[in-house]
């Protein structure tokens, strides 16, 4: 029979990994609070539709990444290659509220049949935000203000470099499209397969690439600085005024793009070195066109997400969970009793662990593979006292002390939360 393992591309999180990941969802979630975002889970598979409208059918996650199957009743199923596209299919379903803005928090898995690599996995995790249905600066100011408040709280935040750019009107993206698009056919010759490939299909996603020829072509292309109208350059004015405002500091990354029409103003990513090619932690933009293109009415929209797996390999190691108190019984009338303390003990918030068998030094073994700080020791004698040995893992020193005081006493070794 062959061996049973997970998937490739796929891995447990356990111990000190599973610590880290939980440290980063925690503290997204609890700061994502108080900005206002409330926290949404949408299912972890749609209607392949939902993905390929948002997406784009000739974009690389709908060719390449997306895992789609057939369902019993013959409807076409995608795994969730990203999160935005569910929450914005269930604010046009209602089921998110009828009132605007919606500011919405989530955490989970997700899904792309890529190679796998470090920070890039088939099942990764992502965090992010997202508000709908407000069209002022000040909301992208808000939503990259979360995420750097975020990078700062996990101890970050000078690992990474903000790299921002607008994406600007529709009027002024077509233009500037026009003049890319001329640039590169004039030049395409010099660009790699892939770049030809994206001329043709989506130009500004050339503007991505990382072939070294692709990058010398790119050095002399237009920007679209050149074509911003009024109106655009005074949003992007006004988000840079802010984040300079709030002491954000962030660099300007003209080739940073989204490559889907309904992208426009604002885009933005989080990025660092110390991950090697995986360099974005946290990225997102602003996408007034993706609930219209859903089928929903015009509504603006902006946010971020952020792979919980990368934030949480910069964030390194966090700190040990509280030790737990190990409650080593001696016979079966102490047993009866250990099960009532360990009850007791954890409703006033310590963390016990159980000692099921065996003499008192396999029990005492298994208390130090626990990681206790104490054991709490019940034997006849003890009971016939009512009292308990508290055995410091320690130093090795004990005491015994009246049941009633054990709390106390073993304070100092765990304290209740």
């Amino acid at each position: 029979m062959r061996k049973l393992q997970p998937v490739r591309g796929t891995h447990d999180l356990a111990a000190d990994e599973m610590r880290r990941h939980r440290h980063v969802t925690e503290h997204a979630r609890t700061l994502a609070a108080r900005y206002g975002f409330a926290e949404v889970a949408t299912p972890i598979f749609e209607f392949s539709d939902v993905f390929r409208r948002t997406l784009g059918d000739t974009s690389d996650i709908v060719t390449k990444e997306m895992y789609t199957f057939t369902d019993r009743s013959g409807a076409e199923i995608t795994l969730r290659p990203e999160n935005t596209a569910g929450v914005a299919r269930a604010v046009i379903g209602g089921s998110l509220g009828q009132g605007r803005p919606v500011k919405c928090f989530y955490a989970g898995p997700m899904f792309r049949y890529e190679r796998p690599q470090k920070g890039r996995l088939r099942q990764f995790h992502q965090i992010g935000v997202e508000l709908i249905g407000a069209s002022e600066p000040l909301a992208d100011i808000e939503v990259i203000a979360c995420g750097a408040h975020l990078l700062e709280t996990l101890g970050v935040l000078e690992k990474v470099t903000l790299e921002i750019n607008t994406l600007a009107d529709e009027e002024s993206r077509r233009s500037y499209r026009d003049a890319l698009v001329a640039y590169l056919r004039a030049r395409e010759d010099a660009l790699s397969d892939e770049s030809r490939e994206r001329l043709r299909r989506n130009p500004l996603r050339v503007l991505d690439s990382k072939d070294e020829g692709d990058r010398a072509v790119l050095a002399d292309a237009p920007v679209i600085d050149e074509h911003l109208s009024a109106e655009a350059a005074a949003f992007f004015d006004a988000v840079c005024e802010g984040l300079a405002g709030l002491g954000i500091a962030f660099a300007r990354n003209p080739r940073l793009v989204r490559g889907l029409d309904y992208y426009c103003h604002t885009a933005f990513e989080f990025t660092t070195e110390a991950l090697g090619a995986q360099g974005a932690v946290l990225a997102g933009g602003r996408y007034d066109g993706l609930v219209e293109t859903m089928g929903g009415p015009p509504t603006p929209g902006v946010g971020w997400a952020g792979g919980i797996e990368r934030l949480a390999a910069l964030v390194g190691e966090v700190g040990a969970p509280s030790r737990p108190i190990a409650i080593v019984p001696l016979g079966a009338r102490a047993e009866a009793v250990a099960l009532g303390l360990a009850q007791r003990l954890r409703h006033e918030g310590f963390a016990v662990e159980l000692t099921y068998r065996g003499s008192l030094s396999k029990r005492m073994k298994r208390a130090n593979q626990a990681g206790a700080a104490a054991a709490v020791i019940l034997g006849d004698d003890e009971m016939a006292r009512g009292t308990a040995t508290i055995r410091d893992l320690d130093s090795g020193e004990q005491v015994e002390a009246p049941e009633a005081e054990l709390a106390t006493r073993l304070a100092r070794y765990a304290p209740a939360p």
